[in-house]
């Protein structure tokens, strides 16, 4: 009998149970005591009624509020022991005639089953199972989420002229973690590095502003969206969500082509064959996008800064945030938008229309600053201006010393063909008037060796530039660093717009 065991378990083993039994444990008299049901039993003989509990409930209640009671049972009415109980008998499943008796015993002595655990130790196993089986649900379906939400991120592409992903916000902030990563910025945003679920890593261009960066943000969709060259940046998708607007693209591990010409770590130096390359690559780029294209794309910022490298340093033409799309059916295009001081064609300074020759422009002028290394223009410690390409223009036209020109650091291990052909291409391009200028599809077939390439005349703006002697220094090959101090009345040509101004009208006096 539960919570009981023999008086005398000798007399039990010679099948004597005169003895009757024993609790095992003494009662607490209080919560802690728990009521075991034996059903049917013939209810002891020394029972005591309980005339005020109406209920099963009321009699169970009454006997825990009574320390001596040792059990109850209600069936017509409520009865209590609170001594031995004499001759308890329990009868065979056949007969029916028994009662249901509760006895009282100890928390501690509950039955323990089979295979040795109580039964509040299965109760306890059971809510601990539920529980467990509650939280590898959870589990589960976290999981589930997890792999669904990474699987939108892949799969929800939208058209725009092509097929693009559209990422929400959310993805790109998780892709980013929370865009901690800055690779670098630009006028309408920075960029920042990020990783999609595939593990393909990404650069993101996150716009900032509203006027000009919503513009900036359409113009790039649109144009850039369905072109494929291997000279172009890769736009993989964009973001869209309320006033938040941001780009995707395949992500640069070499960086940008500044970070390696005007580093002065030796291990980030570019030698003349990838100098060349980049030159070559950057060019068939442009290229595509001005003649290859359905619309003529004028990109409008071309420098180093927007020159991209992959891992095989292969050339990719970046930010197209400037860019302008204009049909064939036109030739020039106004725009209010500016590049880059230092790269800007004389046209487009002065505020007349411009064609992809302003581009050509730009290109020259960052070809000259691939093959010699160097800034174009630099400002020295006593605040004056030093305009390399006035200084590389009369060696090139002049001298057709196109060696003069080379980065130092490369010690002339050069291709000496390959520079004179990127020299007078380059001067080529800065001419002031853009019917003098190659288009970019004649750039490539000089660079390629295709077509052969004539000295150059220095361009008009830097002839007027070394004709005057005030505020500028020009590079010369009279000291190690290749400079002198010749001075001139104004600024480059490409570096601001009231400089320009300012030799125009000399110009026009001569």
């Amino acid at each position: 009998m539960e919570g009981f065991e023999p008086r005398s378990p000798k007399d039990w083993n010679m099948l004597d149970f005169s003895g009757g039994c024993v609790r095992k444990t003494l009662l607490e008299c209080g919560d802690k005591d728990v009521f075991s049901m034996m059903s049917n039993v013939k209810l002891p003989d020394n029972e005591k009624p309980l005339q005020s509990a109406a209920s099963a409930d009321e009699c169970k209640l009454a006997c825990t509020r009574n320390c001596s009671c040792n059990a109850y049972a209600y069936t017509s009415g409520c009865s209590i022991w609170d001594g031995d109980m004499l001759n308890l008998q329990q009868h065979t499943d056949n007969d029916g005639d028994g009662s249901d008796l509760y006895l009282r015993i100890a928390a501690s002595d509950v039955r323990k089953s089979p295979g040795g655990k109580s039964k509040g130790s299965n109760s306890t196993g059971i809510i601990v199972g539920a529980a467990v089986g509650i939280l590898a649900l959870c589990l589960f379906l976290f999981v589930f989420w997890r792999w669904r939400k990474r699987q939108s991120v892949g799969t929800s592409k939208t058209v725009v002229e092509g097929s693009l992903v559209a990422f929400t916000y959310r993805d790109l902030q998780s892709a980013t973690k929370n865009f901690s990563e800055k690779l670098g910025g630009g006028g309408f945003g920075s960029v920042f590095k990020g990783i999609l679920p595939d593990s393909t890593a990404i650069a993101v261009k996150k716009l900032e502003g509203l006027g000009q960066g919503e513009k900036q943000f359409r113009s790039e969709v649109s144009t850039i969206g369905t072109i494929q060259h291997v000279n172009l940046v890769r736009l993989r998708g964009f973001c869209s969500e309320g006033d938040k607007r941001l780009l995707v693209y395949d992500y640069m591990p070499n960086g940008s082509l500044d970070s390696h010409m005007f580093c002065q770590q030796d291990a980030k130096m570019l030698n003349w064959k990838t100098r060349y390359q980049i030159a070559l690559g950057t060019a068939r780029g442009l290229t595509y996008l001005h003649e290859k294209c359905r619309d003529c794309i004028i990109h409008c910022d071309i420098k180093p800064e927007n020159i991209l490298l992959d891992a095989d340093f292969c050339p990719k033409v970046a930010d197209f945030g400037l860019a302008k799309l204009i049909g064939r059916d036109f030739s020039r295009v106004l725009t209010t938008m500016r590049g880059t001081r230092g790269y800007l064609a004389p046209e487009w300074i002065s505020g007349v229309a411009i064609t992809a020759k302003a581009d050509v422009y730009s290109y020259g002028m960052m070809l000259l600053e691939i093959i010699s290394g160097r800034r174009n223009s630099e400002h020295s410690e006593d605040g004056k201006i030093m305009f390399f390409p006035t200084w590389a223009a009369r060696k090139i036209a002049e001298e057709e010393d196109a060696l003069a020109l080379l980065d130092s650091k490369l010690e002339g291990d050069v291709n000496e063909e390959e520079l004179t052909r990127a020299s007078r291409v380059a001067c080529w391009c800065i001419q002031d008037d853009e019917s003098h200028r190659p288009s970019m599809g004649q750039v490539v077939q000089i660079l390629e060796g295709i077509l052969e390439v004539n000295s150059p005349p220095i361009p008009r703006t830097l002839q007027v530039l070394g004709e005057n002697e005030e505020n500028i220094h020009f590079f010369s090959d009279t000291t190690s660093n290749r400079s002198s101090q010749v001075q001139s009345t104004s600024s480059a040509s490409s570096q601001t717009k009231s400089s320009i101004s300012s030799t125009s009208s000399k110009s026009q006096k001569d």
